[in-house]
């Protein structure tokens, strides 16, 4: 039986070659973007498989309006895939509060707003799968990505306690944590940098700019193969509450748990020191 998939960010990157993969295993999808046109077309072939719809996730009105048109076109959602997200990238101190903030309405907020608006549809279903996108950098920060990151961390905490929430309606949720794929992430038509210049950090801002962009087009990460991969969770009865895509988040993510170890186990008696006596 045919599952359809709600994706946001789907006109691009991991979500448009999610939804292709999607598409070609004989599923629906609702294809999600700021640009309706653009998205239309890009899936024209697939008829009325496809339900293309304009998105901006920070927009509450639109976010009700695309969950109620999906389900008056195809009667459910089955699988919901919050995909829609940019870095903004750069040393704290050089992002501005106005910066910061449109990043949290997308990347946090807008993922909370597509939720909110699907829970009621999959809990009155009694059955669901939640995807949602973070990043290894919701597991493991990095200069040049404070708040990116801190999205991402957000994403991850959310997640885990939304997953006990929604459990007892048949509903499962999974976080994916990829790597460094090679999508338009780290192009100009993507990514951004703070504009609040400061002397004190001009060499090293600099150099962590250059290590973001001297990436684009080369990251090893498939995102192709990332989206079978997802597919293959999505038919799996006891899917993983986190999955890391990609050799690099993998070992990053096991470095980072090696090095958390250590660092619990040398703070281990001044951690059990603050219980009040047994």
């Amino acid at each position: 039986m045919s599952r359809t998939w709600f994706i946001t960010g789907a006109s691009r990157g991991i979500g448009a070659e999610l939804a292709k993969a999607v598409l070609a295993s004989g599923d629906r999808v609702v294809a999600t973007g700021r640009n309706q046109a653009q998205v239309a077309q890009l899936y024209a072939a697939a008829g009325d498989r496809v339900l293309a719809l304009p998105l901006d996730v920070a927009q509450e009105d639109q976010v009700r309006a695309a969950v109620d048109a999906a389900v008056a076109k195809f009667g459910c959602i089955d699988v919901l895939v919050n995909n829609a997200g940019y870095g903004q990238l750069g040393l704290f101190e050089e992002i501005g509060a106005e910066e910061i903030a449109r990043q949290y309405a997308t990347n946090v907020f807008g993922l909370f707003n597509v939720t909110r608006a699907v829970l009621p549809v999959m809990r009155q279903q009694r059955a669901g799968h939640i995807f949602n996108v973070s990043s290894v950098g919701g597991l493991v920060a990095a200069a040049g990505g404070s708040v990116y990151c801190s999205t991402k961390f957000a994403v991850e905490g959310y997640s885990e306690a939304l997953a006990q929430e929604v459990a007892q309606f048949g509903i499962k949720v999974t976080l994916i944590e990829p790597g460094a794929f090679r999508t338009d992430f780290l192009n100009d038509s993507s990514v951004r940098f703070g504009g609040n210049s400061i002397a004190d950090y001009g060499a090293f801002s600099e150099r962590t700019k250059t290590s973001f962009t001297s990436r684009a087009n080369r990251q090893p990460g498939d995102p192709e193969k990332l989206a079978k991969a997802i597919l293959v969770l999505a038919d799996t009865e006891h899917p993983p509450l986190r999955y890391a895509a990609g050799s690099d988040a993998l070992g990053r993510i096991e470095t980072k748990l090696t090095q958390r170890r250590a660092e619990i186990d040398q703070w281990r008696d001044l951690t059990l020191s603050t219980d009040y006596p047994q």
